[in-house]
Order: C-alpha cells, then structure tokens, then sequence
C-alpha cells in the first residue's frame, strides 16, 4: 500500500472484531515505529503501554466509563490498546538520559557537538518552562507527532485504528499507576479488525476543499 493509498483509506473505525489478533510482527513494526517518532530537539517526552491482553484492555476499560462508556466495546474488542502519556516533567534525569543514549548512538562527532545539542536542548526546555509556561502542552504536541505517524502506519499494514480522548484521564493514570512513575495519559489509541457493525466503515471521506485549507503565496 501507498502512503496516499493509506491517507484516503484509513478512516477511525467505531467497532471491533472481537477476539480477533494482530500478528506479532505487525505490533513490533508499530512499536518501532513509534519510539522511533520525531520529537522537538529529540526530546522523546513520552511513555507508550501497550495493553495487548484482554486483562491489559480491561484494566484500560476502567477509565472508559459513565459519559464515555461508548468507547468501552472499541478498548475491550480491539487487539491491542496503546496509551499515549507524557511525562510529568523533563527533568534533569530525563534530559541526561537523552543524551546519554545520543552519544552512545553515535550522534557526536566530538565534545563541542555533544555540549552543543545539551545546550539547544535545555534552551528550548527553559523556554517552555520559564517564559511560555506550557511544558505539558509542548509534551503532549510530541505526543500528538508520534499519534499520526501511528495512524498512518497502521493503515499502511492494512490495520484499523481508533484513536480516543473520550476517557478519564486520571482514572486511567491510577489504574495503570502512572503518576507514580512520574507519567499521565495523554490519548488512547485501539487497533484490531473492524467488526460488521463499523457504521463508519462504509462511510466516505469528508474534508473541506483544498482552496479552503490551503494558500498559496
């Protein structure tokens, strides 16, 4: 499948093939693909759990109750469930950590490279922290980064995707015990087989026309 072929088919899929898997190979290309999303100065500020047993999903369902109990069948029927979270913070040991694993993979030529990405780092860390104020608004726009190259690549494999901000966020950080690893949810993405009673599977695209969306200067 082409990657316009993946833009104009995949679609967010309301309902699941219960009971059905995803070969595994299928899941680990989607994992790699998303450790490996782009992030502002490769701040990589996010935790993916992936909830690939009916126990996982189940313990996922119980943020999808009360008002967004119409997102339950789409937790407990898909193959997997992923959470998308940020941290709580990019904290010293965070940002060390980043760089640690940037010169192990070989992404400094010398010390001055190496001071030099900690230091764009830090500058655009202590922007959003200091002057902008919104260090969990800018986490969660990586985030969001990482949530469209996951929805395309699905439908590249041919895999249906939902992804859900219809969930209590605080209800899913304590069932998963988030917060005590310095984490909360950000959004839900389901992936399976769309069931028969996918109304929006044969419903067409719908976007604005392209004059509306675009200008040319």
């Amino acid at each position: 499948m082409t990657l316009n072929d993946a833009v104009l088919s995949r679609y967010t899929t309301k309902a699941y093939e219960a009971g059905r898997s995803l070969p595994q190979e299928q899941v680990d290309a989607l994992l790699h693909w998303l450790r490996n999303s782009p992030s502002s100065v490769n701040s990589q500020p996010w935790h993916f759990v992936v909830a690939g047993t009916p126990e996982g999903r189940a313990r996922m369902a119980q943020a999808t109750t009360g008002k967004f109990a119409y997102n339950t069948p789409k937790v407990t029927d898909a193959s997997h469930v992923i959470a998308l979270c940020i941290r709580a913070d990019l904290d010293e040991a965070h940002l060390q950590a980043v760089l640690a694993q940037e010169q192990q993979d070989g992404r400094f030529k010398d010390d001055a490279a190496r001071a030099g990405q900690d230091k764009t780092r830090r500058s655009y860390v202590d922007l959003h922290r200091y002057e902008l104020r919104d260090v969990p608004q800018w986490m969660e726009k990586q985030v969001y980064l990482a949530l469209g190259g996951l929805l395309l690549g699905a439908a590249t494999l041919g895999i249906d995707a939902t992804p859900m901000e219809g969930f209590d966020a605080a209800a899913l950080d304590q069932a998963l015990g988030l917060r005590e690893r310095g984490l909360t949810s950000v959004v839900l993405v389901a992936l399976g087989y769309r069931g028969e009673n996918d109304f929006n599977a044969g419903l067409p695209k719908s976007r604005l026309p392209a004059e509306a969306v675009f200008t040319h200067i």
